[in-house]
This record gives C-alpha cells, structure tokens and sequence, in this order.
C-alpha cells in the first residue's frame, strides 16, 4: 500500500516540528496511522487477504513502539500527537 504523494505531503504538512522534518516520531506515527486507516478500509471488503494482515499487525506495534518512545521522551508532543490523530490512549 503507498500513500499517495499529496497525502503524504498533507500529513507530514501537519505534523512536522521544524521546515525540514520528515522522519521525526510524531510524522512517523501519523504517516503509519494512514496506512493502518487505510489496510482498515481495504479489510472490510477483503476479509481473507491474511498476507495484507501481517502488514497490518507489524504497523500496529511500530506505531506502538514509537507512541512509547514519544510518550517517555516528550509527553506534551504525545498529548498533542494522540489528540490529533483521534487516538484512544
């Protein structure tokens, strides 16, 4: 699955701390988010795709670790990071 580049851009857009931020916690937690929302989607319609799954499992607990990461290291930016992103935690 590949996010279109529009999308991408959109989300690290509203995520980024500094003009050339692309790869720090909080960008990566929301881009993992879209493909997690987007792998969502696609198994309402694909209920038996299980290698898609696995994918699926391996984001989740990325997305996971890097919410831990952020959470011990900047927990003002994990606040902000969740509640924009409609998290439960």
């Amino acid at each position: 699955m590949v996010l279109l580049k529009s999308k991408k851009t959109q989300v690290i857009e509203d995520f980024k701390t500094h003009s050339k931020d692309t790869g720090s916690p909080s960008v990566q937690i929301a881009l993992l988010t879209e493909k997690i929302n987007y792998l969502a989607e696609h198994f309402k319609i694909h209920t038996k795709d299980f290698h898609s799954r696995r994918g699926l499992l391996l984001m989740i607990g990325k997305r996971r670790r890097l919410l831990a990461y952020l959470q011990e290291k900047d927990f003002q930016k994990y606040q902000e990071t969740i509640s924009k992103l409609n998290l439960r935690k």
